[in-house]
């Protein structure tokens, strides 16, 4: 199985790459974040993107996955509603629908 995982810099993101790293039944990773996950390990490629709207430039490397786990995101402690929003439902559901197409 090839999995696709957002996120991996932070707590919840890191734990999923760590459990399917050690999956026998995942064959491949790709984290897709800001910045690099700082971790090294055959099954594992990067791509790092520093702005997820920006996503459809990159449609012909998140071809051929399985399954896609999206674990970005951000505290709303820090910011106004409509950044919060922005990061949280208008990448995400771009995301989605980038990897539907």
């Amino acid at each position: 199985m090839k999995i696709i995982i957002t996120g991996t810099t932070g707590m919840v993101g890191e734990g999923v790459l760590i459990e399917c790293l050690q999956n026998i039944k995942v064959s491949e990773i790709l984290s897709v974040s800001r910045r690099s996950c700082g971790i090294k390990h055959p099954k594992l490629k990067e791509l790092i993107i520093s702005d997820f709207l920006q996503l459809d430039n990159f449609h012909d490397q998140l071809i051929g996955y399985d399954a896609c786990f999206y674990c970005a995101g951000i505290s709303s402690i820090v910011l106004d509603e409509e950044k919060y929003t922005k990061i949280t439902f208008d990448t995400t559901l771009h995301f989605a629908k980038t990897l539907l197409n």
